[in-house]
């Protein structure tokens, strides 16, 4: 489905821009926006697949910057995809609760659970974008959303640098996972028998 058609770019312009819509975005790598993170949804956006208006983490700010960006009228955030106004949240862990199945571990898009197989897990509170895809892997509902205990960065800056750090962190889980994946196809590989003389 084309949302908006984009103007024919070379591959090399098509990238430039899609890193600087992706720049702009939250990166909660939260879905949300109906796309596996935020990349995604820029390519999507750059190739005219996507509306500027799907990203509830990003607020009507954000979607303000991506129309000033991709020259596309201004729209408020679409409240299908989510309540842009809703507060900033972060993962929460009941560790009474938690029997360490460490299925949240590959759901968290940042690495921000700190945990291993049949030990109680936690949240690194100031690694959380608050994409709450923990929550639904979790076989005894131990984890809850509740608001930062320590506030989020205000100025510009510091916004700044936390999205960088999240990108970091999400590029990073995406290889470690593609890894892990990677050495368990080559174990059943190796554990299969050869043909038989």
């Amino acid at each position: 489905m084309i949302v908006h058609r984009p103007p024919q770019l070379t591959s090399t312009d098509e990238q430039a821009l899609i890193d600087q819509v992706d720049a702009l975005l939250p990166q909660t790598q939260c879905g949300q926006c109906t796309y596996t993170g935020c990349r995604p949804y820029a390519t999507a956006m750059v190739r005219g697949e996507a509306d500027i208006n799907q990203c509830p983490p990003g607020g009507h700010g954000t979607a303000a910057d991506l129309a000033a960006l991709l020259g596309r009228p201004v729209k408020p955030v679409d409240t299908t995809f989510g309540d842009p106004l809703a507060p900033a949240l972060v993962a929460y862990i009941h560790e009474e609760l938690c029997i360490g199945c460490a299925r949240c571990l590959p759901a968290c898009p940042v690495d921000a659970i700190l945990g291993a197989a049949r030990y109680t897990h936690t949240v690194i509170e100031s690694d959380c974008t608050g994409c709450k895809l923990c929550i639904p892997p979790c076989p005894v509902d131990c984890i809850e959303m509740r608001p930062a205990q320590q506030p989020l960065p205000q100025s510009e800056a510091t916004i700044l640098e936390r999205r960088n750090l999240a990108r970091r962190r999400f590029i990073a889980h995406t290889l470690r996972i593609a890894d892990d994946k990677a050495e368990r196809q080559r174990k059943l590989q190796a554990r299969r028998p050869g043909p038989r003389p």
